[in-house]
């Protein structure tokens, strides 16, 4: 078989599985502090007995673009979102710790705090319990206060503070559900120099123009590599039959 079939192969399964890559992200295009995913290929020559002269295409890495998303004011008490870099710490379903740029909070039937997705987030001491009958606010710092609803008016009690982190992009996964953890799986340092900005969300830093036009290239790019073989099928047809009539 043509060699050329291998090769327009390899080049064609990449180009799909980076569709899928640029089609997910663009789906989170509107998602809370989604941090999108970029699929790196290279070329690899093929080694054998003959001369390489034919290469292959290699998923060489899937990396995550921590560039900060557009900040949007809600006016909303329990909305946040962190300013720069860093990470708000929650307690994932498997009870580990993870990390989450997603700061539209909220306060659970039992009075914790936690994210839009029903995870707890997590405090100095941890999860952070919010008594009933107050009103939330919210420092920079990250500290959680409360303010009745009755007796002395203005009177601010703080409950817990959030803890903020600020691992290296490096040495953070992205998990399946999204969020991000360390490789190590230990939980990461609180850091004092992460601030947050209150009654503000940060949206997705997906460029939905960039993916589509990207999603569109990408299309392009796999439509060649299926013209390719089948160019490849139909010059291997014409030799078998060229073949066959000097028989």
């Amino acid at each position: 078989m043509d060699k050329l079939i291998y090769t327009a192969m390899s080049g064609a399964k990449q180009a799909f599985l980076q569709q899928a890559g640029v089609a997910h992200n663009l789906a989170n295009a509107s998602t809370t502090g989604y941090r999108a995913q970029e699929h790196k290929f290279r070329a690899v020559q093929v080694q054998g007995g003959e001369l390489p002269t034919r290469a292959f295409t290699i998923d060489a890495s899937v990396s995550d673009t921590f560039d900060q998303g557009p900040l949007m004011a809600t006016g909303r008490q329990l909305d946040v979102a962190v300013q720069g870099a860093g990470w708000i710490a929650v307690e994932a379903r498997d009870g580990r710790e993870a990390y989450t740029r997603n700061g539209a909070l909220q306060t659970s039937a039992e009075g914790l705090l936690q994210t839009s997705s029903g995870l707890n987030v997590v405090g100095d001491g941890g999860p952070i319990s919010i008594p009933p009958d107050n009103r939330i606010t919210i420092a920079s710092d990250g500290t959680v206060s409360v303010v009745p609803l009755f007796g002395t008016p203005n009177n601010s009690n703080p409950v817990g503070r959030i803890k903020l982190v600020n691992p290296p992009e490096n040495e953070l996964v992205r998990g399946a559900e999204g969020m991000f953890r360390l490789k190590s799986g230990q939980p990461a340092d609180a850091d004092a120099n992460v601030k947050l900005a209150t009654q503000t969300l940060e949206g997705s830093n997906v460029n939905s123009v960039d993916a589509m036009v990207s999603l569109i290239s990408l299309a392009r790019q796999f439509e060649m590599q299926i013209k390719m073989l089948q160019t490849a099928d139909a010059n291997a047809r014409s030799a078998g039959q060229i073949l066959s009539m000097n028989r």
